[in-house]
């Protein structure tokens, strides 16, 4: 009897083990179906090298300083029309550069510049080395700095209206254009769409936001259709929709804590 009692309480605990370890399995699954791929950061600390980083830009080129935004728009729209993705933003007030381009050495941004040139479509140019882009300043200057830098960079382009498909200020940005176009000027690779950026980024829980995040929502079945750069104070900056400027909006806001579905951070 007590031999049997010993293999049926053996038998019963390697049934709950079982158990036990099947509902965890399910619950895994089923937390997993029809939402958002993460919603919160993680419940434990994530190592450096745990984190996804972006590449850096290498050396882009810079051409032509304009005193208005028109003239710099018209510039980047040439630019684009002979297949040369580019921006213009705000150097300072009342002058604006245009930069295209993303090489692994100086001389091949030099010489890509030099048959340009050649071909009329640049006249003079500057070449802009890595280390100029703020990402290359966090370790003298601080996270904090480059954070600042990502919202200021955003702030600049206040007003610029939204075109959908748009990823240069000439013709207006649609959301995610915006965001890759920030992180660029600071020197971050930032993927082209919504998507690909949510992917890409370390998750981040709501109430650890700090500048320069992205705040991704969804619309329809928890599927990312919409981003913005968090810029602090519960604010973030987008481009909201066609026929609108880009502008700050508020997380608080009725629809956009309903479609809110996560944040990511890059740093």
């Amino acid at each position: 009897m007590a031999a049997y009692f010993i293999r049926f309480r053996k038998s019963c605990s390697l049934k709950f083990i079982i158990v036990a370890m099947g509902m965890v399995i399910l619950t895994t699954l089923v937390g997993g179906c029809g939402r958002p791929a993460v919603r919160h950061a993680p419940p434990f600390p994530v190592s450096p090298a745990e984190k996804q980083g972006l590449p850096r830009l290498g050396y882009t080129i810079q051409a032509g300083a304009f005193a208005n935004a028109e003239n710099a728009a018209r510039f980047t729209g040439f630019l684009k029309e002979k297949g040369l993705e580019s921006t213009y933003f705000v150097a300072r007030r009342e002058l604006y550069k245009v930069r295209f381009g993303n090489f692994p050495t100086k001389e091949q941004a030099r010489a890509r510049a030099e048959e340009l040139r050649e071909e009329g479509i640049i006249e003079e140019f500057y070449v802009v080395r890595p280390e100029e882009y703020a990402i290359a300043q966090r370790e003298v200057r601080g996270e904090a700095y480059l954070r600042e830098e990502l919202v200021r960079t955003a702030l600049s382009f206040l007003d610029v209206p939204y075109l959908w498909g748009g990823s240069s200020a000439d013709i207006g940005f649609d959301c995610s254009g915006l965001t890759m176009t920030v992180y660029q000027l600071n020197g971050l690779d930032l993927p082209r769409t919504s998507r690909e950026q949510f992917a890409a980024g370390l998750p981040v829980d709501r109430s650890s936001l700090k500048k320069g995040d992205l705040l991704f929502f969804a619309a329809v079945e928890d599927k990312v259709s919409h981003v913005g750069i968090y810029a602090g104070n519960g604010l973030f900056v987008h481009a909201p929709g066609r026929g609108k400027m880009i502008r700050t909006d508020a997380i608080a806001k009725e629809y956009y804590s309903r479609a809110y579905i996560g944040a990511r951070s890059y740093l």
